[in-house]
């Protein structure tokens, strides 16, 4: 029985249930087979998540739409007929839908230009958090206390959007730091490197970094630029960071800034002796009881003495002539790795490409091809200083006896230094040449292994010059004249 007729076309109550039927079909096989293309077979392809929910929901929406001509012309109607009728009620239509027109559009932009895609942490008109899902008409963010907000996607479009992980999933956490006028530089960069690879939060690569940034009329201002992995938990981390750095400063005899205030509070016999004449400072100040508290000099200096980065590295010879801030730039361009129990630093013929200094645990030095014992390194030692200034393959195997942080300075690290301070050059070279037994041994090892040329064999009288040469060769890095 036909109910209404559209254009010539007669629709029955029957040809409307069909549609329906077939409308749920549509909508069931889309999600179904988007659902099995993002969560399984990209997967394995190794697309990543917002790549892969831009994807599906591009499919999704045109599988619904070349599903729903099929349905419609599948119960016989003429869909030009339906276009004279669109027609008509378009112009009121599109008044009415405007605003959804809006999103569906930014929406479509979105999936495909993806400025903003799954799994990326933003920050917008103050809010921030994960972004969740995009649809056609909105987009879901989960922010940083775990509530969901539903973003119409005209509004991510037409605003300023900032993108902390465009283009990388990484996250920099910047800490400004003030300290006082008679601080150590020198420590106070020691001290922020190490509280930021001692906090779990922060990553080994990018490295940590201290930026000395002005003088301040009564104090030094510093920062500390972190980065992690784990964008939601960003002020749990800077306020894990703040703790540290506090009870750290105050352990090492850092002071922060203080003002004028501070002043007659720790001084009250000044202020007592302006009230009564009768009593000097010097016997106002008996009166008090003494503060335990060490002074900052003597706090740092015991501190120092206990584990020091900088003491360490002076401890070593090809660096115990550096200045504060030669030292500074070795800690800098340095960076810690963590080894696990019985957990391999390198393997014997390994690349020598990084030195190494042992901060805490210990390791064992041996030779793996014939299980021989060599040495145990604990801490305050070092090793593989020659292989990384040479450039000579590792010639023993070095394993962690237990949980073991070692300060490493890489060849990209060691040649910045280098380029930047060319005096360095000269130190080292003639600290190297004093081990000439060592240096001999590591000259036949290289040309047993063909990686010197034959024309450097003449070297064997004048060292200084062939390990210039090697430094040279492995660096391009040349001393100064005069």
């Amino acid at each position: 029985m036909t109910l209404f007729q559209i254009g010539e076309n007669p629709v029955s109550l029957r040809s409307i249930v069909e549609l329906i039927v077939l409308f749920i079909v549509i909508l069931i096989v889309a999600s179904s087979f988007t659902n099995f293309l993002k969560e399984r077979l990209l997967v394995k392809l190794g697309i990543d998540e917002g790549n892969r929910e831009a994807i599906a929901v591009i499919l999704r929406y045109l599988i619904v739409a070349f599903g729903v001509i099929f349905a419609i012309q599948s119960i016989g109607v003429n869909l030009a007929s339906l276009a004279v009728v669109a027609g008509g009620l378009g112009v009121g239509i599109g008044f009415g839908i405007q605003d959804l027109t809006t999103n569906f559009v930014s929406g479509l932009t979105l999936l495909l230009d993806r400025p903003v895609k799954v799994g990326d942490f933003v920050e917008l008109e103050g809010l921030m958090g994960i972004v969740k899902k995009i649809t056609i008409r909105s987009t879901i963010v989960q922010t940083t206390d775990d509530s969901s907000v539903i973003v119409p996607n005209s509004t991510i479009i037409s605003n300023k959007i900032v993108n902390w992980s465009y283009e990388s999933s990484l996250l920099c956490l910047r800490l400004s730091i003030e300290v006082a006028e008679n601080s150590d530089p020198l420590l106070v960069t020691e001290t922020l490197l190490n509280i930021a690879y001692a906090e779990a939060g922060v990553l080994y690569e990018p490295t940590p970094k201290v930026l000395f940034v002005e003088f301040s009329e009564d104090s030094f201002k510093f920062e500390l630029l972190v980065w992690t992995d784990k964008p939601v938990e960003r002020e749990f981390i800077k306020s894990s960071l703040n703790f540290a750095i506090q009870y750290n400063f105050r352990q090492q005899g850092i002071d922060f800034p203080f003002n004028d205030r501070d002043l007659y509070l720790r001084n009250p016999e000044v202020l007592l002796s302006l009230f009564d004449p009768n009593k000097t400072a010097i016997s106002t100040a008996e009166s008090f009881p003494k503060n335990d508290r060490k002074s900052p000099v003597s706090v740092g200096e015991e501190v120092k003495t206990q584990l020091s980065l900088s003491s360490l590295l002076r401890k070593v010879e090809y660096f115990e002539h550096l200045t504060d801030l030669e030292l500074r730039q070795l800690i800098e361009v340095g960076y810690r790795q963590r080894l696990q129990p019985q957990e391999f630093l390198f393997h014997e013929n390994d690349p020598g490409d990084a030195f190494y200094l042992i901060l805490s645990g210990s390791v064992e030095v041996f030779v793996e091809a014939i299980d021989k014992h060599l040495n145990y390194l604990s801490v305050g030692q070092f090793l593989g200083e020659l292989s990384l200034m040479l450039g000579i393959p590792r010639t023993a195997s070095v394993r962690a006896l237990e949980e073991t942080i070692l300060f490493a300075i890489n060849k990209e690290g060691f040649q910045k230094v280098l380029n930047e301070r060319p005096d360095l050059y000269e130190q080292i070279i003639e600290e190297i040449v004093k081990h000439k037994e060592e240096l001999s041994e590591r000259q036949q090892l290289l040309r047993e292994m063909q990686l010197v040329e034959t024309s450097e064999e003449d070297d064997d009288e004048n060292p200084v010059e062939w390990v210039r040469k090697r430094l040279k060769d492995l660096f391009g890095v040349e001393a100064k004249d005069g």
